[in-house]
């Protein structure tokens, strides 16, 4: 596990603090862990300066991963969110709900953030340790400019939601509000299904694509009829007589909802057939005349 030394720059910030020494060598894990259950500033300079190599190296590199997933109304000026002197550390709801979206990929992240209690740390998320059952994780925050703020995630029956608010005195209740609110609104919806793109009928592709994942989008009732999915497929060469020459991805499959794009997933291809899915039924009994052992020799 990396370790990281605590310099005297690192300890020298205001707001919430695990109260680090310079000097001290702790693990990157148990520093973020410090960072996301308790606030730490100081663990957040100390997590900056060694994966960055500096407090300003990290910073680029959050600015970059920013534009990467599409916030475009945030700048960061630092790496623990206290307010900037020039005005150039701000945000978004919306902003902080992509990066949300984006952090919950991760399953080391997901583990962290809906951690309750921690080498005698609790989670200051008390929507996640006390308030509401259904929460998954999330972060806290406070200066006096932005006032109280809270990033939260939800799951139920499957369908998983975030919920952020800036400048809330009443973030706990309020989020609860939201969640009851989409949880009872939105229902899951199966659009394009893992297996065979039957709908790809483009010479020499035809019944050799197929995608790998569901595409499952929480919809309010009366939207399906918004829903579009378009197969966009890259323009046939003719090397691709030759089923060597086709390449891995062919295209991709786009969900639309009102005309926006909401989702999409790679088109693979195979040299052999893509076979529909088998159902139940026909699993089972094909395992069924294997354990006889008359699958090959009748």
């Amino acid at each position: 596990m990396k370790e990281a030394v605590v310099s005297d720059r690192a300890v020298r910030t205001e707001g919430s603090s695990l109260y680090l020494k310079p000097g001290d060598k702790w693990e990157i894990k148990d520093l973020v862990y410090g960072l996301m259950l308790r606030s730490g500033n100081d663990a957040a300079n100390v997590i900056a300066e060694n994966v960055g190599g500096s407090i300003e190296g990290f910073v680029f590199m959050m600015n970059e991963k920013a534009k990467e997933i599409g916030m475009h109304d945030t700048h960061f000026a630092n790496p623990n969110g206290l307010e900037d002197p020039n005005g150039r550390h701000y945000s978004t709801a919306y902003d902080m709900a992509l990066l949300m979206k984006y952090a919950m990929q991760n399953k080391q992240f997901r583990k962290i953030t809906g951690t309750k209690f921690y080498k005698g740390w609790r989670n200051k998320n008390r929507l996640l340790t006390e308030k509401y059952r259904y929460c998954t994780g999330g972060k806290t925050g406070y200066t006096k400019v932005a006032k109280r703020t809270l990033v939260t995630t939800a799951t139920k029956g499957g369908e998983n939601l975030i919920a952020v608010t800036l400048n809330d005195s009443d973030d706990w209740d309020d989020h609860i509000a939201m969640y009851e609110y989409g949880f009872r609104q939105y229902d899951r919806k199966r659009i394009v299904e893992e297996g065979p793109v039957a709908a790809v009928r483009t010479k020499y592709l035809k019944q050799h694509v197929y995608v790998k994942r569901d595409i499952v989008y929480p919809l309010k009732a009366g939207e399906e009829d918004a829903v579009k999915v378009e197969y966009r497929i890259k323009k046939p060469e003719s090397s691709w007589k030759d089923p060597e020459r086709v390449p891995e991805t062919v295209g991709r499959a786009i969900v639309y909802l009102n005309e926006k794009v909401i989702a999409s997933t790679p088109i693979y291809y195979q040299k052999t057939p893509v076979k529909e899915k088998e159902t139940w039924l026909e699993l089972f009994e094909e395992t069924f005349w294997i354990q006889l052992g008359l699958k090959n020799n009748g």
